[in-house]
């Protein structure tokens, strides 16, 4: 049975002149050659990821979303950039084949990359796919180890020492995301500024250790092979990668591992099949195995769970407000101020239960 992640008709207002499209990409990729086909990958809320077939070759297509973005967000170039250099060194990075910032082909930077084709699993397994309770087990352990497996490359035989900013990482990404929840605020979101006054009361100094970290490291964003669908052979979106802090990371990935004791309206918002799949670890259990995996302490997990859930509420705050604004009309963005609000909530409940 064919689990391959499908495609599907592109959506209205996410267009793009497919003959432009089609000229450069044949005047930069060697030997690219015949009719052009393209469509939409139906997940993912920021940058817009598009499937182009020309011949027998199978490309993804990636520029930022219409309407209004994050200062930082969505940099084409620089995502190209270290994917370029990361690959060599991490193989589970697609490999990029051409960029560009002339607004003149389509309103926007773009960068166009080979296609890693496999399965990725969302919040329902393929028709037809699942795990025993020992498989679920063993594909969480490869997906946490392939992020330790990151958080180990050498950035700077990577050349990519100046990628980012690694001192004062910590306190730089809580007072950011702070300033960019209150940029973002709707008059239908949550204040936060409880969360955000704990946040900074509580965070640690850096751990000392500096990384290439992905920054949203889930199982959505990973392929796998489609004859092992235990074994991970792609890592997606790097549009947030940076050097810093790999323990934010951790934290960042957590809220994504929804545990079946979590509450109804946690699981409700859950992109990932983590409550789906008997045996999948516990969120804790993926963080004792990282911690052992990197010789790390996680005395401060709190803090870094809760940053990652905070942050996760920003960044959904951030998509609908495009919605709000009418800047997109794709439906589904309309949703995401129930996940600010759910968001919002599970961080007040680790505050009162937090012995930080």
């Amino acid at each position: 049975m064919d689990f391959i992640d499908k495609t599907k008709p592109i959506r209205e207002g996410e267009e793009v002149d497919v003959s432009k499209i089609e000229a450069f990409l044949k005047d930069a990729i060697p030997g690219l050659d015949g009719p052009m086909e393209i469509s939409q990958f139906p997940g993912g809320h920021s940058n817009l990821t598009y499937l182009i077939k020309v011949g027998g070759r199978e490309l993804v297509f990636r520029r930022p979303p219409f309407g209004r973005k994050a200062k930082t967000a969505h940099d084409m170039g620089r995502e190209y950039r270290v994917l370029k250099a990361l690959r060599p060194f991490f193989p589970y990075c697609p490999n990029p084949l051409a960029y560009t910032e002339d607004e003149s082909i389509i309103g926007s930077p773009f960068y166009v990359m080979e296609r890693i084709k496999g399965i990725i699993l969302r919040r329902e397994l393929p028709r037809g796919l699942s795990y025993t309770p020992g498989e679920a087990r063993q594909l969480c352990e490869n997906v946490i180890d392939v992020h330790v497996e990151l958080h180990k490359v050498d950035y700077r035989k990577a050349g990519l020492e100046h990628f980012g900013k690694p001192e004062g990482y910590v306190r730089r990404q809580v007072e950011g995301w702070s300033e960019r929840y209150r940029q973002a605020r709707t008059p239908d979101a949550p204040e936060s500024e409880d969360v955000m006054a704990w946040l900074k009361e509580k965070m640690p100094g850096d751990s000392g250790l500096v990384s290439i970290i992905h920054n949203d490291y889930r199982f959505d964003n990973i392929v796998l092979d489609p004859d092992n669908p235990l074994k991970v052979i792609g890592v997606l979106d790097w549009e947030m990668a940076t050097l810093g802090d790999p323990l934010m990371d951790l934290g960042s990935s957590m809220p994504y591992w929804v545990d079946a004791g979590d509450p109804e309206e946690a699981k409700a918002i859950s992109l990932v099949p983590t409550t789906n799949m008997p045996g999948a670890m516990k969120r804790m259990e993926v963080v004792q195995r990282y911690a052992e995996k990197m010789n790390l302490s996680i005395g401060h997990i709190d803090f870094y769970y809760c940053f990652g859930m905070f942050r996760l509420a920003v960044i959904a705050q951030q998509i609908y407000y495009r919605f709000y604004h009418g800047q997109t009309k794709d439906q589904r963005l309309g949703m995401m101020i129930i996940a600010v609000n759910v968001l919002d909530t599970q961080c007040k409940r680790l505050i009162q239960s937090s012995r930080l």
